[in-house]
C-alpha cells in the first residue's frame, strides 16, 4: 500500500515538473544523456553483460561515491573472478569517472525510480546481488529485487546530519523496505543508530567503516607531472573541490597569502565541471595571472611556460585533484565555508598535507572530528581563512607535523575495503535473507 502511494507521489511529480524538465532537456545537453536509458530503455550493451558468469550490480550516484567504491571494485573482481562487477551512476560527472576507473564496458545510467524501468534493467541485467553505495534507498528498486529473491546490501553506509530529519519523518516509508535488506554496512556507530531508527534489522547491520579511508591515488596524474616540472621552485596552496562564493573567498585572501610568501601559487579545483566558465570569468575579472589545466594540453607546439609566483592554474578537468594534493603546502577542502556539507578531507591527508577546511562538514563529520581530535586539521570560517592559510604557510615545523598527523589518522582507520568484502562474500554464499 506504502509502495502504491509513493508511486501515485511519483507519478504526480513527474507531471507537474514535465514542463521544467523539458525546457531543461531542450536547453542543456547533461539532462538529455542517457534520458532514454534512464526511463526503462536497456542499452543493448547491457544484454548478456557479464557473459557466463553471475552479475553483481554495484550502484554509486556520483563522483563521491565512485571514488569511495574504487579499492571495492577493484578487490570485488580480484576477490570474486567468478562475478561480473557492474556499476550504475545517477550524475553525468559520476560516469565519466566511473568509465574512466572501471572501464565503459561495465557502466551504465542507473534507470529512473520508475515501476516499468526497474524492471526492464532487472530482468536484463538478472543481477545476483544489488550493492547500493551510502543510502541510495529507491523504492521500486528495492521492492524489485526482493519480490525476485534479489539480495540486497548497502556499504558504506551513513545518514548525514543534513537528511537525518527528513529519513526520520519518513520512516513509514522507509522501515516495510529496510527490513528486508539483506546486509547493512555501517560507516560509524551513529550511522548504525539511525539506520535502526528507521527500519534496518539490528541483526544485520554492521559497522565496517568508511571506504573513503582505504581510497588512495593509484597513479600520479599528468597534472602532477607538469605542476612539478613547471612550478619546481614555487609552493603550492591547493582549493580542491570548491563551491560558489568560496572561489571569491580564495581569491580575496590570495593579496594577503602573497605578502606572507611571495613564492606561492594556487590549484582552484571548482567540484562541478559546469561551473568551470563562471569560474574563468571570476579570475578573469579578478586581475590575478591565471592559467586552465587544458591550456597545457592544446599546446603542441610549444612547451607550457614555466608558472610564475602568484599564478593561479584553474584546474578544469575530472579525477586529477587528488593527485594533484600530493604537491600541495597547504590544501583548502572546499564545500566547507558555505553551509554545503564540505567535502572529503581524506584525499589530502593520505599525503601527509596540512588540511584547512570551513566549518560546514556534516558530510564527513565523523571523519573531520577525528582529524579534529588529532589536531590534524584547521577549521576557519570565512574571514579567518586567510590568517589559517597563512599560519600554516609560514611555520613549516608546525604544518609539517600537522600533516603528518593526517596522514596516521587516514592509516589508521584502514580496513574497510576488507571488511566490506568479507560480508559480502558471506551474503552470496548463503543466497541472502530478504524475508
Amino acid at each position: 500500500m506504502i509502495l502504491f502511494f509513493y508511486n501515485l507521489a511519483l507519478l504526480a511529480a513527474l507531471v507537474a515538473g514535465a514542463p521544467w524538465w523539458l525546457w531543461r532537456m531542450a536547453t542543456t545537453q547533461k539532462y538529455r544523456e542517457g534520458l532514454a536509458a534512464r526511463l526503462g530503455r536497456v542499452p543493448s550493451a547491457l544484454a548478456g553483460l557479464g557473459g557466463e558468469r553471475p552479475l553483481i550490480w554495484l550502484h554509486a550516484v556520483s563522483v563521491g561515491e565512485v571514488l569511495a567504491i574504487t579499492r571495492l571494485v577493484k578487490t570485488l573482481d580480484a576477490e570474486l573472478p567468478e562475478f561480473f562487477v557492474a556499476i550504475s551512476t545517477t550524475t553525468r560527472t559520476g560516469q565519466e569517472l566511473a568509465r574512466e576507473r572501471f572501464g565503459a564496458n561495465r557502466v551504465f545510467y542507473c534507470p529512473l525510480d520508475l515501476p516499468w524501468a526497474v524492471h526492464a534493467y532487472l530482468k536484463a541485467l538478472n543481477p545476483r546481488l544489488l550493492i547500493l553505495a551510502e543510502t541510495e534507498f529507491w523504492p521500486n528498486l528495492l521492492s524489485g529485487c526482493f519480490r525476485r529473491g534479489i539480495p540486497v546490501a548497502v556499504v558504506n553506509a551513513r545518514i548525514s546530519d543534513r537528511s537525518w530529519p527528513r529519513y526520520r519523518l519518513l520512516r513509514g516509508l522507509w522501515k516495510p523496505l529496510l527490513g528486508h535488506v539483506s546486509r547493512v554496512l555501517a560507516q560509524s556507530e551513529t550511522d548504525a543508530g539511525r539506520l535502526k531508527a528507521i527500519g534496518c534489522l539490528p541483526e544485520r547491520l554492521t559497522v565496517t567503516g568508511n571506504l573513503k579511508f582505504d581510497v588512495r591515488v593509484a597513479r600520479e596524474t599528468d597534472a602532477t607531472r607538469q605542476l612539478r616540472a613547471l612550478a619546481p621552485d614555487l609552493r603550492l596552496v591547493v582549493a580542491g573541490s570548491t563551491l560558489e562564493g568560496e572561489e571569491s573567498a580564495l581569491l580575496e585572501a590570495w593579496p594577503r597569502l602573497l605578502e606572507a610568501d611571495p613564492q606561492l601559487a594556487m590549484v582552484l579545483a571548482p567540484r562541478h565541471p559546469e561551473r568551470f566558465a563562471a569560474v574563468a570569468a571570476l579570475l578573469e575579472k579578478s586581475g590575478a595571472a591565471w592559467i586552465k589545466r587544458t591550456a597545457w594540453l592544446t599546446q603542441r607546439e610549444n612547451a607550457p611556460r614555466p608558472l610564475r609566483p602568484g599564478q593561479i592554474v584553474l584546474l578544469d578537468t575530472m579525477g586529477e585533484l587528488a593527485s594533484v594534493y600530493s604537491l600541495a603546502a597547504v590544501a583548502f577542502v572546499g564545500g566547507s565555508l558555505i553551509p554545503a556539507g564540505g567535502h572529503n578531507p581524506l584525499e589530502p591527508a593520505q599525503f601527509g598535507v596540512p588540511i584547512v577546511k570551513g566549518p560546514h562538514y556534516a558530510n564527513f563529520r565523523a571523519i573531520t572530528n577525528d582529524l579534529l581530535a588529532h589536531h590534524a586539521v584547521h577549521i576557519a570560517a570565512k574571514e579567518e581563512l586567510a590568517a589559517a592559510l597563512i599560519e600554516l604557510l609560514r611555520d613549516r615545523t608546525a604544518s609539517t607535523a600537522m600533516g603528518a598527523r593526517a596522514r596516521r589518522v587516514f592509516a589508521s582507520q584502514a580496513g574497510a575495503t576488507e571488511r566490506t568484502v568479507r560480508a559480502l562474500q558471506d551474503l552470496l554464499v548463503k543466497g541472502g535473507q530478504t524475508a
